[in-house]
């Protein structure tokens, strides 16, 4: 028993340096005709029979991936947390979240508390199944989809960056078993779900597509040159307290396409192609970060940028969907466009000069009202009343003007992610609480018929 626990505190301890060259070694081997390799010879008794060559070929093709990955790194690796194979051993509360080609995910708590994401291979997933259709070989097909996770690993290990879940360990096992045993444990999130946040107010969507200009902005110059995300999905990406981040970076790639001419660099999507240059060393220009930034244009800007959106902004938000809709931007020209928009909305620079609405009200300074279930606006904070971002007390009053039921505000304490105040839109005079920070704004059509 003691044993076992020190290994399980070595798995622990794993670095990540050692998990590359382990995985590594163990594809090398397994790639290897029978007869070579650690004295692995065909005629032993117990020997697994020899793959085909075809599956050796992708072996190693994928072990020639893991080492270009590493030596483009330069051989350094950033920390990838300190939960190992002691860790995953202590795990209690392990439920399936979903599966996917590859990979299996599941949910599960930590002994010392919290909770991780679990990724392993998928032994039924249609990668596997459709190695074994190929080849008839499960261990080594298992151990090519095992590929993928590794490089997932890896490339977590190298890439840090907000938008980017969270390493927290992983659990490595090759102890004379045929079959490598990989477990990524990631940054818990929940799935973006698209509809959901149709639902939400435009300054929460407009952070979401803020974020993701990020991230690409960070592939685009990542330390590793630029990555594109093959498989650009809303369901890769996950929101973890409020964030979003790609959970999803298997079939990541650093390679941008070879070419010979111009003719080459076509960039093509189902309605839309581009055509790109064939620079002088071969290769298609930027077409990692023109992929990425179409697929965000098409996946996420065209859904949640435009609706409901302050209508002063409403141009410059334009001038960015078509923009990166016709590949006129580049990451860079977009994340300026979006910085743009977001110190005009935060600084209030967007409010067109208009007639000041805040005379129409009166004042009533040191106290607040009760918050309670109210007269409902869309988009709003709060599923009991009307609960909207705004830049000041006028604008707050313009709003209120604006809606029939409205006859009281008040500009609460609480604040979005851009420092703006949110104020709280009332059908009627409930009772006055008294606060010393607090101001409560009152129609003077609705004083006149109320007693204060």
């Amino acid at each position: 028993m003691a044993v076992a626990a020190g290994r399980a505190r070595r798995g622990a301890r794993l670095s990540a340096a050692a998990l590359l060259a382990a995985a590594l070694l163990a594809l090398a081997l397994l790639a290897l005709p029978a007869g070579r390799g650690g004295g692995g010879g065909e005629g032993r008794s117990g020997s697994p029979p020899p793959l085909p060559s075809g599956l050796r070929e992708e072996l190693r093709q994928r072990r020639r991936d893991l080492r270009r990955l590493a030596a483009a790194a330069g051989g350094e690796v950033a920390a990838g947390g300190g939960l190992g194979c002691g860790d995953l051993s202590l795990a209690t509360g392990v439920s399936v979240l979903g599966w996917g080609f590859t990979k299996v995910v599941a949910r599960a708590a930590l002994a010392g508390g919290g909770a991780v994401a679990l990724k392993s291979v998928h032994g039924a997933g249609r990668e596997v199944r459709q190695c074994l259709q190929r080849y008839g070989a499960p261990a080594g097909c298992r151990r090519l989809a095992a590929y993928k996770l590794l490089k997932e690993v890896t490339l977590l290990q190298r890439l840090q960056h907000p938008g980017i879940v969270q390493l927290h360990g992983q659990c490595y096992d090759d102890s004379g078993d045929p079959e490598i045993r990989v477990t990524a444990m990631i940054e818990l999130g929940s799935p973006l779900e698209m509809i959901q946040l149709l639902q939400t107010p435009w300054e929460e969507r407009f952070k979401i597509c803020l974020s993701l200009v990020k991230l690409l902005f960070y592939l685009a110059h990542s330390p590793l040159g630029s990555i594109v995300l093959l498989d650009f999905q809303p369901r890769q990406f996950v929101m973890v307290d409020g964030n979003l981040k790609v959970t999803d970076m298997d079939d990541a790639s650093t390679e941008e396409l070879s070419c010979k001419e111009d003719n080459d660099c076509t960039l093509e999507f189902p309605t839309k192609s581009f055509p790109l240059k064939c620079s002088t060393i071969g290769k298609c220009e930027g077409i990692n970060e023109k992929k990425n930034l179409f697929n965000a244009y098409r996946y996420f800007f065209t859904y949640l940028l435009p609706h409901s959106a302050p209508a002063a902004l409403r141009p410059f938000l334009s001038d960015i969907l078509n923009a990166t809709g016709d590949l006129r931007y580049g990451i860079n020209e977009t994340l300026e466009a979006f910085e743009k928009v977001l110190h005009l909305y935060k600084s209030g620079l967007y409010l067109q000069k208009r007639p000041l609405h805040l005379k129409d009200f009166i004042s009533l300074k040191g106290f607040r009202t009760v918050e309670g279930e109210d007269y409902k606006c869309w988009p709003s904070y709060s599923h009991l009343g009307c609960l909207l971002s705004v830049h000041s007390a006028e604008e707050a009053a313009r709003i209120c003007n604006s809606q029939s039921q409205c006859q009281s505000f008040i500009v609460t304490q609480r604040r979005t992610w851009t420092g703006r105040p949110l104020a709280l839109f009332q059908s009627s005079l409930t009772d006055l609480i008294p606060d010393a920070n607090a101001v409560v704004y009152i129609k003077r059509s609705a004083s006149s018929g109320e007693r204060l």
